[in-house]
């Protein structure tokens, strides 16, 4: 046994791969996977909203598919690979998802963004989001009250035909 963890205690030990770097807790096993990583680990980017798993803004990619963070206990992510907004990035270059969301205006105050990136990246490892319509689906499980969503979809498709090479209908 850990000798953090005693017999006849709710915590447990927690081994992750996060953005590519193992890391170690012990936790509550009560504990979210959205609060061990805003407040064990200081990944904030990962934001809670409803805590329902309605709005998204909590999405992380767990062993590449996207997951609510808000409706997981952490102890579930044992063993692990999480993705989280922060390594989208290279160092301070933007990702060609992000650069895109910059350039197409696709964020107005912020708190959605971080889940609408994990989503759309996971779905964009899945394949080439090629029209208007598979855009809009891939964006329904998030939800934004700022921006109306249209540069959203500008900025999936043309991640979408960067990545893929593909001609994305509007």
């Amino acid at each position: 046994m850990h000798p953090d963890v005693r017999d006849g205690t709710d915590k447990q030990v927690l081994r992750v791969i996060v953005n590519g770097e193992e890391r170690r807790g012990v936790v509550d096993v009560r504990t979210t996977l959205a609060d061990f990583l805003r407040h064990d680990l200081s990944l904030t980017g990962t934001h809670l909203g409803c805590e329902h798993g309605v709005c998204g803004a909590c999405t992380v990619l767990l062993d590449g598919t996207a997951v609510r963070a808000c409706l997981m206990l952490a102890v579930q992510a044992d063993g692990c690979r999480i993705e989280t907004v922060e390594g989208l990035g290279d160092g301070d270059a933007l990702s060609p998802l992000q650069e895109a969301f910059h350039r197409n205006h696709a964020l107005q105050c912020g708190f959605c963004t971080a889940g609408f990136l994990m989503s759309i990246t996971g779905a964009l490892r899945d394949g080439p989001v090629e029209t208007e319509q598979e855009a809009r689906e891939v964006l329904s499980g998030n939800i934004c009250r700022c921006t109306g969503y249209a540069g959203m979809i500008r900025a999936v498709l043309e991640t979408s035909e960067q990545v893929y090479g593909a001609q994305a209908a509007s």
